[in-house]
C-alpha cells in the first residue's frame, strides 16, 4: 500500500530506457551532487551516486518545443464573438471539431467510442474531429486543475471547437433545492460567456447542453432512490436556461430512466454507466442531437476511435503534471514533456486519419503508421547512478541484525516477470502476489502500459519461489493494490480498477473502472497505501500536489494535496478525510486494537476527522512525528520472531538512507509515538530500495525491493536512461534458532474455522481470515458470529479484544449489533472502549442516546477514548452530538489528541454547525491551538544540523502537560555515549524548564531552587540554582508565555555511565511532580531493569507505636522541612489520588480540608491506617453481578443505566463499567480505597515531614511568584 510513491522516488521513475531512443552515457563532472546518504557508520561505496562523476553533452537551447505546452499563464484565450444561436437537429459542416466538457458521463464515453462513432458513421467524408476534454465530477463553477494547467476555456480555443456538447447538472444537483436558484444562475452566465467566444478564432461555437443520465438501483446501492427526483428538477432548470440562451438541449434523463426500468444494469454503481449503458445513451444522445436514428457501429472503428483518444487523454491529461506544467517545470518539463506533447499530438492526428479511413469503408493497415513521429531529444543526466549489483552481491552489501538471517525469494534471474517491484500481497493460499511497472514514471509516445501483478509461489515450502504466473499485465502504474471480493483492486492513476478471474485460471478476465477522478500531478504521489480496515473498508490516499474529485452516488468527493479516502465497495460509499500537505506518505497497518499507523503521520489514528470543506485542508501536524521516504509497516505479533520484539514493528526506509528498522508503539496519555530501536538489516548499497513489507504465513518477513541505480523522482530526469528496468528482488527474513509456524488454513474454509481465527495473536492472520469472509454470505456470517460471541469466555485475558474483532466483522458484513458495542463502550478496558467509540462513526444511526454515549467517551479518563468521541462526532455531524463532544475540551489535549479535536473541530460537517453561532467559543479555540502549533523548532545552526546527523542519533519530543505540572515523557533510554537531540515544548499557561541531573539528585537540585525563590531579584531567572551546578548536566531555560520561546532543543552526548539521570522542571514547587527520568543502558533489557530497581524500597511496615513519641513537640514548618515533605508526597505516590497546593490528581478527598478535621495524631493514623476513618465520597462499594463477578472499587460516576468504578485509584484512568440490570447485590465495604502500606517506602524521618507537609497544607511559592502559578 505504501509502495506505490516508493517508485517513484526510488527511482522507478527512470526505468525509461526502453521508452527512450537515445541513450545518455554516465561520466564525469566537476561538482558532484548527493544522490542519497549511506549510513555514516558504514564505509561509503565508491561506486555510488555521491562519488560518481557524470559530463553532458550541449543541452538543447532552442525553443522549438514551446509551442506545444499549454500553461494557464501562458496558453491563449479565445477572443470575443456574436453569439450564434444553436439549433436541433445540429447540422456538421466539413472538418468541424467537437469537443466535450463537463463531467464523468463523458469522461467516461471515450473508453467506449459509440456516440463518437455514430457520428463518424453517418458522416464519413466530413473528417470530423472529437476532442474530449471533459473532467470527473466537474462543475459549471468548480472546476479544479493542476497547478498552472490551462483552463477548459484555454484548451477549447487549443482544440479550436467549432461545436462543443456540454455535460452538467448531476454533481450540482447534492445542492438539493437549497441550490436550485444558484444553479441557475451559473449555468445561465456560464452558457451566455461560452457562445460568444471564437475558440476556432472565427466564429462562436454551436453548444448542445447535455441532461444528466438517470440513476439507477443497483444491488446496495439505491442511487434512483436517492437522486432521480432531484435530479428531475435540475434538468428541468437546464431546459429552460438552454432555451433562454438559444442552445440546443438534450434531455437524456427520461429516455434513460425508461431504460433503466427494464431488466439488467445499465450502470456498475448507479450513476456510470457499464459498455450497455454507454451504447444506449449514446442512441439517446444522437437521436436528440441529430434527429435521425444512428447508424451501426463496427468494432474495428470503435478500436481505432478509442485508441485515439487513449493518446489524446496522455497528452490532455499526462501524469506528473506537476513537472509538466507545475512548480517543477524548469527543472526537466522542457524536454521530458514538450517533446512528449508533440509527440502524442502526432499520434492522435495518425489516429484521426485511420477513424475516417475506417468511416468510409477504406481498407487501413493492421498497425497505424507512426512513422513520422520523431524520436525524442536527450535529457540531462543530473548526478551519478548508484552502483548495480547482482542479487548474491547485493546479500554480501546487507549488515543483518544478528538474530536473523536473509535469503532472495526471487529475483530478476528467475522471474523477469517481478521487474520494478512495487507492492507485495498474500492471498488466501499462501502465494505472494507482486504488482510491478515498467511504465513508471508515466507512459511515453509510442508506448502502451505493460505493468503487472504477478503471482509467486513456493511449492516445496523451501523459502524460495519456483513458480511465477502473471495474473494481469498492460495494467497502469499499479502502485498500490489489495485483494478482496473476489478479485483486486488496483490503482491505475486517475482510476481505482477492479481486476477479475472468473474462470479459475490465475488471469484476469475482468478489468473495470470503479471510481475516477483522483490526481495525477506527480506519478508516485498518486493512489497508494492500499489495506482493508479492521473493520472491512478499503483505505488508501494521495500526496502532495494532487486535486481529486470524484463522482459517488452520493455525491462528489473532493480533495486537494495529500489525504486519506476510505471506500466502501457493497454501497459505493467514498469519504475523504485527514486532509493535509504531506511529502511522501507512504506506509499503513493497524496495531492490535485497530489505531491506524502510518509514516506521515505516524500515529495516524488521530487524522480521521472529516476533512474541511473543499478546498480547505486541516493544519500541519506541527510537533508530531511523521516522516517521508518510509513505507511497508508491519507489527511483530507472530512467535517465530523474538521476544523481546513481541509488540514491536518493523518498516523499511529507502531515504535517506536504505535500512529495515525496528521500533518501539509506545502509548501516552495523548496517543501512540513509534521509537526507533535499530536496525534489522542496512545496505551499504544505494541501489537497495526496500518499498513494502509483509508477514508470510509462516511467520517470515519478506521485503519488496526495487532494486535501481537511480534513486529519487525529481533529483533525475523522468526519462533518465539509467532507469534500470530489469532489476526486483524479494527478500526474506527469518529469525535464528525458532521454527518457522504452519500456515494457517483459510481458502476454502467454512465460516466456522474463519471465525475462529480470529482469535489468533497474529494480525495477519485475523486480516485473511476476515478478508475470506467477505467471498462468504454475509448473512449466514452474521449468524455464525452471533453464536460465536455467545460462546466467548469473559475470563480470557483476550475478552473483549475478541469481542472487538466480532464488532468489526459485523461491519464488514454490513451487520449490526448495537448491545454489544455499548457494552464494549463500557468496558474496563480503554483499548476497547477508544475501538468500541471509533464505530460509533457508522452505528450511530442504531443508538437513540448517541448523544448521551459521545458525551460519555468524550470525558473517559483516557486520552485516546476522548480523541475517538471527537473524530466520531464529525462523521456524526449533529447538535446534540456536538454539543456532548465539547465536553473534551473541559480535559488535557496535548499532542496527538488536541490536534485531533482541533481536526475534528474544523470539519465540514461541525463547521456548519458553529460557525457564525456566538453561542460557541470554538473560533477562539481554534485559534489558541493554531498558536499552539506555531511552537516551531528554531533553524539549526550549521554545528547544530551537524549533530543531527550524527550516527545512532536518539531524538527525544518531550511536551508540558498544560493545568496538569507533568511532563508528556516521563522516561526515555539512550545508550552510554549516545548522541541525543531532546526538544522540549510548552504551551501550558505557566512557565517551565526541564533540567538533567545526576542520579540521586533530584530534591537536592529541587530544593535549591525552591531556595532561590525567597530572593524576589530572581522571579525572571531560570531557576537552575548555580551552587548546584556540578549535579546538572544539561538544563533548558524556563519557556513558556512570559518567556521570549516555548520550544528549547538540548543537544548532547549522553552519559557513559549507565545510571538513572532525574529530569526536572525546577520552577519552585514544580519539582516535586514535574518530573521524569532519563536511562542510560547498553540495551533495553538493562534499561528496564535500572528503571524497576530506582523504584521506591519499602523500609518497614510502619504503625502508630512506631511514632509515639513523635509529637511531644509541635511539628516543623520551615521551607526545608515542607520541600521534604513534598518530596516524601511523591515518592509514597500521594500525588496519584489527592492535590496539595495545585500538586496531584483530584482522585481523593482534598488534604487540606482534611486536616482541618484530622490534627496531629489523628492525621497520621490516617495516614498509616486508611481504612480508620473512609471519607464518605470515597467509600469503596462491592458488587455481585448476575455473571458471578465481585467488583469492588470507589464509585466514580452513575447513571441510569451503569456505574463507573475505579477499583485501584493508583490507576485512575481504568474505569470498570458495571450495567446495574446486571447487579445482584451492592453492599459498602469497610476496606478504604486508599491501600495501606503506601509511606512503608519512606523513612520515619520522611514520614513526619509528610505529615509537617499535611499539616501545613502544603508547599506554596513566595507572593512575588505567584502570577506565575495562576
Amino acid at each position: 500500500m505504501i509502495r506505490k510513491s516508493l517508485l517513484l522516488r526510488l527511482g522507478l521513475l527512470g526505468s525509461l530506457l526502453a521508452l527512450v531512443p537515445q541513450p545518455v552515457a554516465a561520466q564525469k563532472s566537476p561538482n558532484p551532487k548527493r544522490a542519497g546518504r549511506a549510513e555514516a557508520a558504514n564505509t561509503p561505496n565508491p561506486n555510488d551516486a555521491r562519488n560518481s562523476r557524470i559530463e553532458n553533452p550541449p543541452p538543447v537551447t532552442t525553443e522549438e518545443f514551446d509551442r506545444y505546452a499549454i500553461y494557464e499563464s501562458t496558453a491563449p484565450r479565445p477572443a470575443a464573438a456574436a453569439p450564434t444561436p444553436t439549433t436541433l437537429p445540429l447540422p456538421l459542416n466539413a472538418g468541424d471539431r467537437i469537443a466535450f466538457i463537463g463531467n464523468t458521463l463523458f469522461e467516461n464515453a471515450q473508453d467506449y467510442g459509440f456516440f463518437e462513432g455514430m457520428v463518424q458513421q453517418q458522416n464519413p467524408d466530413r473528417k470530423l474531429v472529437f476532442r474530449y476534454l471533459a473532467w470527473s465530477a466537474d462543475e459549471i463553477g468548480l472546476q479544479p486543475r493542476p497547478d498552472n494547467f490551462a483552463d477548459t476555456e484555454q484548451h477549447l480555443a487549443h482544440e479550436k471547437a467549432d461545436i462543443i456538447f456540454a455535460a452538467f447538472g448531476f454533481n450540482e444537483s447534492f445542492a438539493g433545492e437549497a441550490g436550485l436558484a444558484k444553479f441557475r444562475t451559473s449555468l445561465n452566465d456560464y452558457l451566455a460567456g461560452l457562445k460568444t467566444k471564437a475558440f476556432n478564432g472565427k466564429s462562436s461555437p454551436r453548444i448542445v447542453l447535455v441532461s444528466p443520465i438517470a440513476n439507477e438501483n443497483v444491488r446496495g446501492v439505491p442511487a434512483a432512490d436517492l437522486n432521480n427526483e432531484r435530479l428531475r428538477t435540475y434538468v428541468a432548470v437546464m431546459e429552460e436556461v438552454a432555451r433562454e440562451q438559444q442552445v440546443g438541449f438534450v434531455n437524456v434523463f427520461k429516455e434513460t430512466a425508461a431504460a433503466m426500468s427494464e431488466p439488467g444494469d445499465l450502470t456498475s454503481n448507479g450513476i456510470h454507466l457499464n459498455e450497455e449503458g454507454e451504447r444506449r445513451f449514446s442512441e439517446i444522445l444522437f437521436r436528440g442531437a441529430f434527429g435521425i436514428e444512428p447508424p451501426q457501429v463496427s468494432g474495428s472503428l470503435r478500436d481505432a476511435i478509442v485508441d485515439k483518444n487513449r493518446q489524446f487523454f496522455r497528452r490532455f491529461r499526462p501524469l506528473n503534471t506537476f513537472y509538466y506544467t507545475g512548480g517543477r517545470n524548469k527543472d526537466y518539463g522542457y524536454l521530458d514533456f514538450l517533446p512528449a506533447m508533440r509527440n502524442f499530438d502526432l499520434l492522435v492526428v495518425n489516429r484521426d486519419q485511420r477513424i475516417w479511413g475506417l468511416a468510409q469503408g477504406k481498407a487501413v493497415p493492421a498497425v497505424v503508421n507512426d512513422s513520422s513521429v520523431p524520436e525524442l531529444p536527450r535529457t540531462i543526466q543530473s548526478r551519478g547512478a548508484n552502483e548495480w549489483m547482482t542479487a548474491d552481491d547485493e546479500r554480501k552489501a546487507f549488515r543483518v541484525d544478528p538474530r536473523f538471517e536473509v535469503n532472495l525469494f526471487a529475483g530478476e534471474e528467475q522471474f523477469p516477470d517481478i521487474a520494478n517491484p512495487i507492492q507485495m500481497r498474500w492471498d488466501s493460499r499462501g502465494r505472494l502476489w507482486v504488482s510491478c511497472s515498467l511504465t513508471y514514471p508515466h507512459v511515453y509516445p509510442g508506448q502502451e502500459p505493460r505493468d503487472k501483478i504477478v503471482i509467486l509461489e513456493d511449492t516445496d515450502g523451501d523459502g524460495r519461489a519456483d513458480k511465477s504466473t502473471v495474473f494481469a499485465d498492460r495494467l497502469h502504474i499499479p502502485l498500490s493494490f489489495e485483494l478482496g471480493d473476489g478479485g483486486v483492486y488496483v490503482s491505475e492513476q486517475p482510476r481505482l480498477s477492479f481486476l477479475q478471474d472468473t474462470d479459475g485460471d490465475d488471469r484476469a478476465d475482468v478489468h473495470r473502472t470503479v471510481l475516477s477522478g483522483f490526481g495525477t500531478e506527480d506519478s508516485h504521489h498518486a493512489l497508494h497505501d492500499f489495506t482493508w480496515t479492521p473493520d472491512g473498508d478499503l483505505i488508501f490516499r494521495e500526496s502532495i500536489f494532487h486535486h481529486s474529485q470524484v463522482e459517488t452516488p452520493y455525491g462528489p468527493v473532493r480533495q486537494q494535496n495529500s489525504g486519506w479516502f476510505r471506500f466502501e465497495p457493497r454501497t459505493q460509499r467514498l469519504i475523504s478525510f485527514g486532509s493535509y500537505p504531506s511529502t511522501n506518505p507512504w506506509g499503513v497497518t493497524f496495531d492490535d486494537w485497530g489505531q491506524h499507523v502510518a509514516s506521515h503521520p505516524v500515529y495516524a489514528a488521530a487524522f480521521h476527522s472529516l476533512d474541511p470543506p473543499y478546498p480547505q485542508q486541516h493544519p500541519a501536524p506541527t510537533g508530531l512525528q511523521a516522516y517521508s521516504g518510509v513505507c511497508g509497516h508491519e507489527f511483530v505479533d507472530f512467535a517465530t520472531f523474538p521476544n523481546e520484539l513481541q509488540g514491536h514493528f518493523i518498516k523499511v526506509r529507502y531515504k535517506p538512507t536504505n535500512r529495515v528498522e525496528i521500533l518501539k508503539w509506545k502509548e501516552g496519555p495523548f496517543g501512540f509515538d513509534e521509537e526507533y530501536v535499530g536496525d534489522l538489516l542496512f545496505s551499504t548499497n544505494l541501489s537497495f530500495i526496500p518499498v513494502d513489507l509483509q508477514f508470510g504465513p509462516r511467520g517470515d518477513l519478506y521485503v519488496c525491493d526495487w532494486y535501481n541505480p537511480i534513486k529519487g523522482h525529481m533529483q533525475y530526469s523522468l526519462r533518465d536512461d539509467r532507469r534500470d528496468r530489469h532489476s526486483g528482488r524479494i527478500w526474506r527474513i527469518t529469525p535464528k534458532g525458532k521454527p518457522l509456524q504452519e500456515p494457517p488454513k483459510i481458502a476454502g474454509q467454512s465460516i466456522e474455522h474463519l471465525l475462529a481465527l480470529l482469535k489468533r495473536p497474529e494480525y495477519r492472520v485475523r486480516f485473511w481470515a476476515k478478508r475470506e469472509l467477505r467471498e462468504h454470505d454475509p448473512v449466514r456470517v452474521a449468524a455464525a458470529l452471533d453464536e460465536w460471541v455467545r460462546k466467548l469466555d469473559p475470563a480470557d485475558p483476550r475478552y473483549h479484544h475478541h469481542q472487538m474483532e466480532a464488532v468489526w466483522t459485523y461491519r464488514t458484513v454490513q451487520a449490526t449489533r448495537p448491545a454489544l458495542l455499548r457494552e464494549l463502550l463500557r468496558c474496563d478496558d480503554h483499548h476497547a472502549r477508544a475501538a468500541a467509540t471509533q464505530q460509533l462513526r457508522y452505528w450511530h444511526p442504531q443508538f437513540d442516546d448517541v448523544a448521551d454515549l459521545i458525551r460519555a467517551s468524550a470525558n473517559d479518563p483516557n486520552g485516546i477514548v476522548r480523541m475517538e468521541a471527537a473524530i466520531a462526532t464529525s462523521y456524526i455531524g449533529t447538535k446534540p452530538t456536538f454539543d456532548a463532544m465539547l465536553d473534551v475540551l473541559k480535559h488535557p489535549r496535548e499532542g496527538a489528541m488536541g490536534y485531533a479535536i482541533t481536526s475534528a473541530l474544523g470539519s465540514h460537517t461541525l463547521r456548519a454547525l458553529w460557525e457564525g453561532n456566538s453561542s460557541y467559543d470554538v473560533a477562539r479555540i481554534l485559534a489558541q491551538a493554531a498558536r499552539a502549533r506555531v511552537i516551531r523548532e528554531p533553524k539549526p545552526t550549521a554545528a547544530e544540523a551537524a549533530f543531527d546527523r550524527k550516527p545512532g542519533l536518539k531524538q527525544v519530543s518531550i511536551s508540558c502537560v498544560p493545568e496538569r505540572m507533568l511532563f508528556t515523557v516521563t522516561d526515555f533510554a539512550v545508550m552510554p555515549g549516545q548522541p541525543v537531540k531532546l526538544t522540549v515544548r510548552n504551551a501550558d499557561a505557566t512557565d517551565h524548564n526541564l533540567v538533567i541531573v545526576k542520579p540521586d539528585a533530584l530534591a537536592e537540585v529541587g530544593m535549591a531552587a525552591n531556595e532561590m525563590a525567597k530572593d524576589p531579584r530572581n522571579a525572571a531567572s531560570d531557576f537552575i540554582p548555580p551552587q548546584k551546578r556540578e549535579l546538572i548536566l544539561h538544563a533548558t531555560p524556563l519557556i513558556g508565555p512570559t518567556r521570549p520561546s516555548q520550544i528549547h532543543v538540548l543537544r548532547f552526548t549522553a552519559p557513559e555511565e549507565p545510571g538513572v539521570y532525574p529530569y526536572v522542571c525546577t520552577f519552585p514547587g514544580h519539582w516535586v511532580v514535574m518530573n521524569g527520568v532519563m536511562v542510560v543502558a547498553a540495551d533495553a533489557e538493562k534499561a528496564a531493569g535500572l528503571l524497576a530497581a530506582s523504584q521506591p524500597k519499602v523500609v518497614r511496615e510502619w504503625a502508630m507505636l512506631d511514632f509515639a513519641d513523635a509529637f511531644n513537640e509541635p511539628p516543623r514548618h520551615d521551607d526545608a522541612t515542607l520541600a521534604r515533605g513534598m518530596t516524601a508526597f511523591v515518592k509514597a505516590r500521594c500525588n496519584q489520588c489527592h492535590v496539595v497546593a495545585g500538586h496531584g490528581v483530584n482522585l481523593g478527598p482534598d488534604l487540606v480540608e482534611s486536616v482541618k478535621t484530622l490534627k496531629g495524631p489523628e492525621l497520621l493514623r490516617q495516614i498509616l491506617e486508611p481504612s480508620s476513618r473512609i471519607h464518605e465520597k470515597f467509600q469503596t462499594w462491592q458488587f455481585s453481578t448476575s455473571e458471578g463477578r465481585i467488583v469492588t472499587g470507589v464509585i466514580v460516576k452513575e447513571t441510569p443505566e451503569a456505574i463507573e468504578v475505579a477499583t485501584n485509584l493508583l490507576t485512575p484512568n481504568s474505569l470498570t463499567t458495571i450495567l446495574k440490570r446486571d447487579v445482584d447485590e451492592k453492599q459498602i465495604s469497610k476496606i478504604s480505597s486508599m491501600p495501606t502500606g503506601l509511606v512503608n517506602v519512606l523513612s520515619r524521618a520522611e514520614i513526619l515531614d509528610l505529615h509537617a507537609y499535611l499539616s501545613a497544607g502544603g508547599y506554596h511559592p513566595p507572593a512575588h511568584l505567584k502570577h506565575h502559578h495562576d
